[in-house]
This record gives structure tokens, C-alpha cells and sequence, in this order.
């Protein structure tokens, strides 16, 4: 595991994030739309987990495909973006409550400083998104021998 320097306002800004997100939400819900027939703002929900050789990242994005999102890195920012569009099917007078959220989204995460950028690969499969972010060879760790005299 590597060594990453804790930064007290990283733990701020992700309270801050989700407080943001809870307010806008609840307000989406109470601008007039008695009946839940309000577009709301969404953020797919997020995994991110590391092994010995690799940095994992796992998105739900359930009825989108892999045009409907971006992926990018740049200086170490792992960037998210997309949008799930309304279906016009059906007409909009027609629903009686609409609960998921519809509309762009953006999302950023920070990525340690030994991963090869150029090895990332992502898999989208059953609104799953699957980005697996490999190490540089020097930053796995290395088990030393013991010797006994």
C-alpha cells in the first residue's frame, strides 16, 4: 500500500460535495412539483478500491452506453462525464412519477502518482463501468527476504 499524505480538507470537500448534492436534491423535489415529476440532478455511485498492482474504479451507470460517456486523465485527475438523457417515448404529461435522475454529470478523482497513465483500460458491461488503473512497476511493494544466522 502506498504512503499518501493526508490532507485534512480532501475529508472537507467530500462532506461539502455531499451535503451540495443532498440540498440540491431535496430542492429539486420542492420547486412546485407536487406530483415527483421533477428532473433532478444525478451522480453515478462510485467504487474505488486498490490491490498490490492496481488502482480500481467501478461507476454504476445503469441505461447509459459507452458513447453516452468520457473518460480522461490528465495531471493525475482521473475525470468522469456524461449525461442520461430523458426518454421521449412516452409523453411527459403521460407519467404519473418520474424518482431517476436525468442530465450531465461530472465527476473528478485524484490518482497517486505511480500509475502508468498510458496502460488504462476500461470496460463497460451490464451499466457497469470498470476502469483499472495499473502501477508503475517501482510502486508495488517488494517483499524482502529474511535471513536467518
Amino acid at each position: 500500500m502506498a504512503i499518501v499524505r493526508w490532507d485534512p480538507f480532501r475529508d472537507l470537500m467530500s462532506i461539502q460535495e455531499r451535503m451540495n448534492r443532498l440540498f440540491d436534491q431535496t430542492l429539486a423535489r420542492t420547486r412546485g412539483e407536487d406530483e415527483g415529476i421533477a428532473a433532478s440532478a444525478w451522480m453515478p455511485a462510485v467504487d474505488i478500491y486498490e490491490t498490490p498492482d492496481r488502482v480500481v474504479m467501478k461507476a454504476e451507470l445503469p441505461g447509459l452506453t459507452r458513447e453516452d460517456v468520457e473518460i480522461n486523465v490528465r495531471d493525475n485527475t482521473l475525470s468522469l462525464r456524461g449525461e442520461r438523457k430523458f426518454e421521449k417515448e412516452v409523453k411527459e404529461e403521460n407519467y404519473l412519477r418520474i424518482e431517476r435522475a436525468y442530465g450531465s454529470f461530472q465527476r473528478s478523482f485524484s490518482l497517486p502518482a505511480t500509475i502508468q497513465q498510458e496502460k488504462i483500460k476500461a470496460i463497460f458491461k451490464d451499466g457497469v463501468l470498470e476502469v483499472t488503473l495499473p502501477k508503475a512497476e517501482e510502486a508495488r511493494p517488494k517483499q524482502i527476504k529474511i535471513d536467518v544466522k
